[in-house]
């Protein structure tokens, strides 16, 4: 897919337009400085053959707390944002897709200091599959650690989506794929197990679900809570702690989550096999009661979906 030339309609300051229509100046703040902040989000098909996003009101106040962070006056309110994310998967007839939501700062003056700048918004969507591909999502990926190391959270804000934060998951990812792994992880700058290139990192010993906690950098993923909220629900004991890499080693299962990467499991880890070397037994029952809920299929959670009608 070429995004340059894709058709369709996205919303941008609260006017929906062609996608060609769709322009930012080249001296565009954001462009030069990278101060802009983005959500991932999803919309699915569900069992009823309605279209809803999973999760909408939780990403767009995760959006609008990291525009907060870099002190960005958005001057769309939640509810707008959420609708205009809903009207955009309508415009363009999309039974699933991927949503895009960004926040950046206009062209009116270019230098560090951006509070004479306008801030923007606009929300794109189209249809994409399993970022990391249908047969990862069912027997397993090749993670490989990269020599890049995570952010410290006092640097670059870590508890905001924004785009600044991205450049080393670029070139970590670069490095691992270039000699055939699926996917990065990146260590916190003390030496533990931060993130995915994108994604969030869970590992399952002897029953239990273990996940790094955020103080080392990683994001605050929407399905990482979601995936704590299931362990809730089912009993099953979480652990949020600072891990080793030779403790992912050693794990019965590991799986990574993101709304592009949704349950993703991990059949080797640093040339290491994990587990049996496929989709581990924690993992599939977390990753069929994902799909349940975004799909419709399951009452309990109901409330995460937002239809369109």
């Amino acid at each position: 897919m070429n995004m340059a030339t894709q058709d369709g309609k996205l919303w941008m300051n609260g006017t929906m337009l062609e996608q060609p229509d769709a322009k930012v100046h080249v001296l565009t703040h954001s462009l030069h400085y990278g101060m802009a902040v983005f959500e991932g989000v999803r919309a699915y098909q569900t069992a009823d053959n309605r279209t809803a996003i999973f999760r909408l009101k939780d990403h767009t106040e995760r959006l609008l707390g990291s525009a907060k962070i870099f002190q960005m006056d958005v001057p769309f309110d939640a509810a707008t944002l959420e609708q205009a994310q809903k009207d955009v998967v309508k415009q363009n007839n999309l039974a699933e897709a991927y949503i895009r939501p960004l926040i950046w700062v206009g062209a009116e003056k270019l230098g560090i200091s951006s509070r004479e700048n306008s801030i923007n918004a606009m929300v794109a969507a189209w249809h994409w599959g399993a970022y990391l591909g249908d047969e990862g999502i069912k027997n397993g990926i090749r993670v490989k650690t990269s020599s890049y190391t995570h952010h410290m959270p006092n640097v670059t804000m870590c508890k905001a989506k924004a785009s600044s934060n991205y450049p080393v998951s670029i070139l970590a990812n670069q490095e691992v794929t270039r000699n055939g792994y699926d996917e990065a992880i990146l260590m916190d700058p003390q030496g533990f197990v931060c993130q995915g290139a994108g994604e969030n990192l869970f590992l399952v010993k002897d029953g239990v679900l273990h996940t790094p906690d955020l103080s080392g950098g990683a994001l605050d993923g929407i399905t990482r809570r979601t995936i704590l909220q299931f362990a809730a629900d089912l009993d099953i004991k979480v652990v949020e702690r600072r891990i080793t890499r030779d403790e992912f080693y050693l794990a019965d299962e590991i799986f990574m989550t993101g709304t592009a990467a949704e349950v993703t499991p991990i059949r080797e880890y640093d040339d290491r096999t994990i587990g049996n070397g496929g989709r581990g037994e924690l993992t599939e029952k977390l990753q069929t009661l994902y799909f349940d809920v975004v799909h419709g299929r399951n009452e309990k959670y109901m409330d995460w979906l937002s239809f369109i009608d």
